[in-house]
């Protein structure tokens, strides 16, 4: 089944930082943070301290992916201008996302060089408080002056907009707010990460998630879905996850992503799609807008 995956990344060095201070790489796919904590952050398989684009083009073409959404993640570091040159070597493979952080004292020079000189046409906003814009600034308004002037840049650039609001029960986790912010801009396509990242048992909150954020303009990727659920293969809590979804927002609302490479540390790249495939509670029409038609519809004119 043709696939497009709306949500990797790529690591040209392991400089993140998060909640717990800088996060530097150890080898292996292993990086610690100051803290003194150790996390895999890369698959051996798939990289010692980085994860390039020969890899996640040769991984991805191996499993009938036709192109990839490549995002930035504050807990590797902003890859901005290695996943813009990633893109001018896999033209057409690798559609690129930037991001920066808005209280940066110059980001109208950052701005203007990544979506005015080079052309990004997709932003990637994390603002978690684990390894996002909330692990070291402080609680910041999803529709407050700080945010709202990002997304008006984002609206007058023209650019996809995907959000990564964090985990259920944290100050980062403001789906009200995010909901009022995005009427405010009804013209924009927003992608929100992870269907809201709900964890194990969170049905309640994901259905009053959906529902306050069913809006014209706004789709869900399901990146990591079977992470944060932590079930095993065939993550049958995931799929009840994305039928719900289907049921409130509709079959043409939802995208396939991996989260690739992080998220392989938990599964295989193949059981990421094929718990989709393979499943029997979503139709053929329902298995193919998920893994291709719906991101195909947004992101084609980029290619």
């Amino acid at each position: 089944m043709k696939k497009i995956d709306a949500h990797t990344h790529l690591i040209e060095q392991i400089c993140g930082i998060g909640s717990e201070g800088e996060l530097r790489p150890l080898g292996n796919g292993k990086a610690i943070y100051a803290s003194g904590k150790v996390i895999q952050l890369i698959p051996e398989e798939y990289g010692d301290k980085s994860l390039t684009p020969e890899t996640l083009y040769s991984t991805l073409r191996q499993h009938d992916v036709e192109y990839t959404i490549c995002l930035q993640g504050n807990y590797t570091g902003f890859q901005n201008l290695y996943t813009y040159e990633a893109s001018q070597k896999y033209k057409g493979f690798i559609i690129p996302a930037g991001t920066y952080d808005p209280f940066f004292r110059n980001k109208d020079k950052i701005i203007s060089h990544l979506f005015d000189t080079l052309g990004i046409k997709v932003i990637k906003m994390e603002v978690s408080n684990g390894s996002g814009l909330m692990a070291n600034h402080p609680t910041v308004d999803l529709d407050g002056d700080v945010m709202n002037e990002v997304y008006t840049m984002a609206k007058d650039h023209h650019l996809i907009f995907y959000i990564d609001i964090g985990r259920p029960g944290n100050n980062c986790y403001q789906v009200d707010a995010l909901a009022n912010a995005i009427k405010k801009y009804p013209k924009m396509t927003w992608i929100v990460c992870h269907l809201t990242a709900p964890q194990h048992d969170q049905m309640a909150v994901l259905e009053d998630n959906l529902h306050k954020l069913n809006l014209p303009n706004v789709y869900f990727d399901i990146a990591s879905l079977p992470n944060n659920t932590k079930q095993p293969y065939p993550f049958y809590e995931a799929q009840a996850y994305i039928r719900k979804a289907i049921d409130i927002v509709g079959k043409d609302k939802i995208l396939w992503g991996s989260d690739f490479p992080n998220a392989m540390n938990y599964t295989s790249y193949e059981n990421a799609y094929m718990y989709i495939e393979n499943s029997e509670i979503f139709t053929m029409e329902e298995k193919e807008n998920i893994l291709y038609h719906n991101a195909n519809r947004l992101f084609r004119k980029l290619r």
